[in-house]
């Protein structure tokens, strides 16, 4: 896959559009997207429940490839999909496929880097029972399993493609077949089909997500950067903010990712009363909650797209059994900062209350972000205060002194006993056009 090498009016344009996506005049479509999702839905639940290697999830890849193309989305794959088989137990073998498409980043130095966005296909397909002596046939039309996640990824896949100069790495867009037989088309896209996994810096999955905003959530397997990214977006003027949850709301194709070791993040409104039953319907779906999400996911993929520094993949830290320390969002009660368990409160009101932007930063024009990991001990104690990713040593050196210096928090709880646990947060230093720093900043 090439590289867009761009020219000098090119450039000029994306730092004006991204000048324009901070002042929160981003490019996006009049479209309705409510709408557009609804439309998408209704027709993919049309087809007898898309079962893998049915006609239904053939008709699904074809539909998803013409939209994704009328998006501008550049297709990676044929209209019939990337096809792959699976054998099955009986010997014969089920034929299913998945769809790809790309839209490229600006930059040159990151746009060979991917943020892939996935969403699976297929669903229970039909089958026929007995009532009253006579044979019923039941399709399961998997409005919001997972025809909910297909239509946010498309209408996500315009948005990205309207607005392609903001976005530094590549985004591939991806419809797995065959996800409910073992995740199979995201294993064969992972070991078979994309030979240049080691790029996919992160993945981004969207599976059953029609449930209403209230029941947002996001599912990072506790990694430490991806918490720090959803954490850094609370400061943004977004409709809905998802609930981090350390449990899996579904199994889902993040898993294939996270077995090759690439941070994933889950979205999505978890398991519902219809789930896996013919009521499974477009009219049980709140599109305008959809429409929330769909902003959120946005705003999180633009900032994955964007971070110099990829996520990494870190299994949790090894720690002793007798001396355990939780992740933040793993204790049953989270550490307090003044009374207030959302970290975004100690970002506020301590991090950048008492931040003072290096002098000489400001001169050379160094900004960026630095993810800060540290430890509430069991007495309320800010300790183990580490840079995890950095950004230069000048802001490093700021951002790991004022975290230091916090006051003490009132410990975690875990199953009523007090605990150790740590945390991640994003400290961002931003400058303006003029060379001022941004709001929120002090200059020595």
């Amino acid at each position: 896959m090439g590289r867009i090498f761009v020219s000098a009016v090119a450039l000029l344009l994306s730092i004006t559009s991204f000048a324009q996506y901070k002042s929160g005049a981003v490019l996006l479509e009049e479209k309705n997207m409510g709408t557009s999702m609804s439309d998408h839905v209704s027709y993919l639940s049309s087809l007898d429940g898309r079962k893998a290697g049915s006609t239904g999830e053939t008709a699904a890849a074809e539909y998803v490839f013409d939209k994704l193309q009328e998006y501008g989305v550049e297709m990676l794959c044929q209209r019939s999909g990337d096809v792959f088989g699976l054998r099955q137990e009986n010997g014969d073998t089920l034929t299913s496929r998945n769809v790809i498409g790309c839209v490229q980043g600006y930059d040159s130095s990151l746009n060979g880097h991917y943020i892939v966005v996935g969403a699976r296909m297929d669903n229970l397909g039909e089958d026929t029972y007995t009532r009253n002596g006579e044979t019923v046939s039941r399709v399961y039309s998997g409005a919001n399993g997972n025809a909910s996640g297909l239509a946010m990824m498309l209408e996500l896949a315009r948005m990205v493609n309207t607005n392609s100069l903001l976005f530094r790495r590549s985004v591939l867009f991806v419809a797995f077949g065959a996800s409910q037989e073992s995740f199979a088309g995201s294993w064969y896209f992972l070991n078979r089909s994309f030979s240049d996994i080691g790029s996919i810096d992160a993945m981004i999955n969207l599976d059953m997500l029609g449930s209403g905003a209230d029941a947002f959530k996001a599912f990072t397997s506790s990694n430490a950067d991806l918490n720090g990214e959803l954490a850094s977006m609370t400061s943004q003027l977004l409709p809905v903010l998802p609930e981090v949850t350390t449990v899996e709301p579904y199994p889902s194709d993040h898993r294939s990712f996270y077995s090759k070791e690439i941070p994933s993040v889950f979205f999505s409104t978890g398991i519902y009363p219809e789930h896996n039953t013919e009521r499974d319907l477009p009219e049980i779906l709140d599109y305008q909650g959809m429409e929330a999400e769909l902003e959120y996911i946005y705003a999180f993929t633009h900032t994955l797209a964007n971070d110099q520094v990829a996520p990494s993949f870190r299994p949790g830290k090894e720690v002793k059994s007798d001396d355990n320390v939780y992740a933040y969002f793993d204790c049953d009660q989270p550490p307090t900062f003044m009374g207030h368990a959302d970290p975004k409160f100690f970002i506020q009101k301590w991090v950048y209350s008492y931040l003072k932007y290096p002098e000489q930063a400001v001169k050379q024009g160094i900004q960026g972000r630095v993810i800060v990991d540290f430890v509430i001990d069991k007495n309320g104690k800010v300790t183990d205060v580490e840079v995890t990713k950095g950004a230069h040593l000048l802001l490093d050196e700021e951002a790991e002194k004022v975290v230091k210096a916090s006051p003490d928090w009132k410990p975690g709880k875990v199953k009523g006993r007090i605990v150790k646990s740590r945390i991640s947060i994003p400290v961002e230093f931003r400058l303006e056009k003029n060379g001022k720093m941004s709001i929120g900043f002090k200059k020595k």
